[in-house]
């Protein structure tokens, strides 16, 4: 959907990433990201050449109200420098699109990805708060040890934003643990700030990647199994995954597979401890998923590393087509805070080009998703692998 964005002296349209998506009812732009603009602009936050960092930006919000058109020169009133966090690919990919779509310039903005280094001499951190508690965790303690390592300059201003109804008293809880003294504003428009003070004396140690043993009775065998902050199912195997695991296809030599939306990689690892010849792509718009499933093949197979790729992707784009004879993937069907399920639909489009004919695209789901309909409408075909009370195993084959 193509969203009109006002504020202040910019109008912006924004759109969603991916383009392609089904439901183009979505809006880019949620209330938090028009109170954190509102407020810095009101209360005069930035000076020339300030250095902004914005984290988890979803697509573009909140880093195109500070680009600047192109081609403008050095003379251009208020530029800063902004530096965005984000651990998606396809967030990423949104910042570019609407930073095009809005004939902005590039030059002022670095994306950079959570396991980077943050840039020294911060001034402004602007923090839309991530759905996932363990990553919120990893980046709160990777804030507070870049704000103490830069012991030269004053302490940048941090401003945390969300949905007023998802900011609860635990999740204060953790800024004041991680960081120091918080404080909220007023809600606007069901949407709420909150503001830190760096004054917690010490940094805590982050627990991330965490480190789980897996042992799998079919192969005989036991893996240990790394997790990054952002990636499912942080301790052990979730339920999915093992009634997945159980219910996989036998892999026939030298067949060339894709775990589409890897995670972990834990699928994948398995296909090629059952199957030492196949050739395994590993695929995830999440940065921490990718590197946790390269650490994982090279902890638990390190011979076989030479068989796999790892790559960030939004879902098979650009993937050859007619090239593979397997798809395994546990769809995702929320997309940000939205429920939604374009990216489920995206997938079974993409494995249907990407699949040679007469291989399969297999994945399992909740009962209540109803995937039969979609992989029926693409494939032509589906059929019931297993099933229990919550998930289902489905294959369909590419005719």
């Amino acid at each position: 959907m193509l969203s009109p964005f006002f504020l202040h002296d910019k109008q912006l349209t924004l759109v969603r990433f991916p383009l392609a998506q089904v439901n183009r009812s979505l809006q880019a732009w949620d209330a938090a990201d028009e109170y954190l603009i509102n407020y810095i602009n009101t209360e005069q936050l930035l000076s020339e050449k300030s250095r902004v960092v914005i984290f988890n930006d979803a697509f573009g919000a909140l880093t195109t109200h500070f680009c600047v058109p192109k081609n403008a020169d050095d003379t251009y009133p208020n530029k800063v420098d902004v530096y965005c966090i984000n651990d998606s690919y396809i967030s990423s990919q949104g910042i570019a699109c609407n930073i095009e779509k809005n004939l902005l310039s590039h030059d002022n903005v670095t994306q950079l990805n959570c396991l980077d280094s943050l840039p020294q001499n911060i001034e402004v951190i602007l923090f839309k708060i991530p759905k996932s508690k363990s990553l919120l965790i990893e980046q709160l303690i990777m804030i507070k040890d870049s704000v103490d390592q830069n012991k030269t300059g004053q302490q940048p201003i941090f401003i945390a934003a969300d949905r007023a109804k998802d900011i609860h008293s635990s999740t204060l809880k953790l800024f004041e643990k991680y960081l120091g003294t918080t404080t909220t504003s007023l809600a606007v428009k069901k949407a709420r700030l909150v503001f830190c003070q760096f004054d917690q004396e010490q940094t805590q140690k982050s627990p991330f990647p965490t480190i789980w043993p897996l042992a799998n009775k079919t192969l005989n065998c036991d893996f240990s199994i790394s997790n990054h902050a952002n990636v499912y199912s942080r301790e052990k195997l979730d339920i999915g995954a093992r009634y997945f695991i159980e219910n996989l296809p036998h892999v026939a030599e030298n067949s060339q597979v894709i775990d589409l939306g890897c995670g972990n990689g834990v699928i994948g690892l398995t296909i090629l401890a059952q199957q030492p010849s196949a050739k395994i792509q590993f695929f995830d718009e999440s940065h921490m998923a990718i590197t946790s499933a390269k650490e994982n093949i090279n902890n638990n197979l390190p011979d076989l590393i030479t068989q796999c790729q790892f790559q960030l992707n939004d879902c098979l784009s650009n993937v050859e087509s007619n090239s593979v004879d397997l798809i395994l993937c546990n769809p995702p069907f929320h997309q940000q805070a939205a429920t939604t399920d374009h990216i489920a639909w995206q997938m079974f489009k993409d494995s249907h080009r990407v699949l040679k004919k007469g291989g399969e695209l297999r994945i399992i789901g909740n009962r209540q998703l109803a995937y039969h309909i979609k992989l029926k409408r693409i494939f032509g075909n589906e059929k019931l692998i297993a099933s229990n009370d919550k998930f289902v195993t489905q294959s369909a084959i590419k005719r």
